[in-house]
């Protein structure tokens, strides 16, 4: 069946059913119902390939996955809490609003290939990029396309630097800095005064931010950063085990231990506890993004939790909003990063 089938059985326009179909505002409430209906009574769908030559789009949002630091195993994006949670909540938004979402993954630099042609191709509509390092040259590449493009987790300096917001772009971040100064505050607080870090990946933006705010906290208050303390974890369950490992090897650990996201915390939970070493009796440990294990631990891990529903729900509405709009646009937004104290962390003896 084809649209002009769905006009003459709704007794209107060919152009009428077009305006319905994408969703324009200048069509009566009843005629709009009448051809509704009879598209669903002879599951009628548009042709997608017409819709892109006429410059209506695809209903089609690209979500892309960056993870070049992991090990290549084909379900490491899902295993990793943070990702996976952003992958359904993107879904879940761009479906209620009628959309489909083209998921990839970004293994290697050669990946990247393929999401510049998912933007040329006129495949999707607009993208989403999320676990992106600070790669300008790749970032200013996509923005030059043309096409709404939403960045997760990106320094606003250098899009700004380099002169990218003057393209249809949106960067959506988490206060993540001032996460960690409340969790850094609370140990500080029960008294803790050798604290250690799991740091994350520091071409990240907020591997960088929660690294900054730790160095920040200890040196406000006068405490000594011991570099045996500073452990390279990259965001990695099994570097964040070894970190830990190598740690216990060097003797007495920090009497408190931050970690820069709850899937480097709970490596280093495992490692601890292979040693004898207590949680919190003996170390106390805080995490970073608050994933589902945090509260079903034990203890249950103190986090930092991160607003990943409304961050995929901001970064789906850009993508709608800048495709409305003429020229060019650029946005900004960083949510809060809530503190939530559970049981893994107590005063020093």
């Amino acid at each position: 069946m084809k649209s002009e089938d769905i006009a003459k059985l709704a007794g209107v326009s060919r152009s009428t059913v077009s305006r319905v179909i994408n969703n324009y505002s200048n069509v009566p409430e009843n005629t709009r119902r009448k051809v509704l209906q009879i598209i669903e009574e002879h599951q009628y769908e548009p042709n997608t390939s017409a819709r892109v030559l006429a410059g209506k789009g695809t209903d089609t949002i690209g979500l892309f996955v960056v993870s070049t630091a992991e090990r290549p195993e084909a379900n490491r994006i899902y295993d990793n809490s943070y990702f996976a949670r952003f992958v359904d909540a993107v879904t879940d938004n761009a479906n209620a609003r009628g959309s489909y979402v083209l998921i990839h993954t970004v293994y290697t630099q050669a990946d990247f290939l393929k999401v510049k042609q998912a933007f040329l191709q006129k495949r999707i509509d607009g993208g989403i990029i999320v676990g992106t390092s600070e790669d300008t040259e790749l970032v200013q590449e996509l923005a030059g396309l043309g096409s709404p493009l939403v960045l997760i987790d990106y320094d606003i300096a250098g899009i700004i630097n380099n002169r990218l917001d003057k393209n249809h772009l949106a960067v959506v971040n988490s206060k993540d800095y001032e996460g960690t100064m409340a969790v850094m505050e609370y140990l500080i607080g029960l008294g803790h005064r050798e604290i250690g870090i799991l740091s994350g990946r520091m071409n990240t933006f907020s591997g960088r931010e929660r690294y900054n705010a730790y160095e920040a906290a200890m040196k406000q208050h006068g405490l000594r950063l011991d570099g045996n303390h500073i452990l390279r974890g990259e965001f990695l369950k099994e570097t964040a085990y070894r970190e830990v490992q190598r740690l216990m090897s060097l003797g007495k650990p920090p009497t408190a231990l931050f970690s820069a996201n709850d899937d480097m915390a709970i490596a280093a939970m495992q490692a601890f506890a292979e040693q004898g070493i207590r949680i919190p009796e003996d170390v106390s440990l805080a995490g970073f993004d608050d994933v589902p294990a945090a509260s079903l631990m034990t203890p249950k891990l103190t986090t930092v939790r991160l607003p990943i529903y409304e961050m995929a729900k901001s970064a789906v509405e850009s993508i709608f909003r800048m495709g409305q709009k003429d020229g060019t646009s650029f946005s900004t937004i960083s949510f809060p990063a809530e503190f939530i104290t559970r049981d893994s962390c107590r005063p020093v003896s």
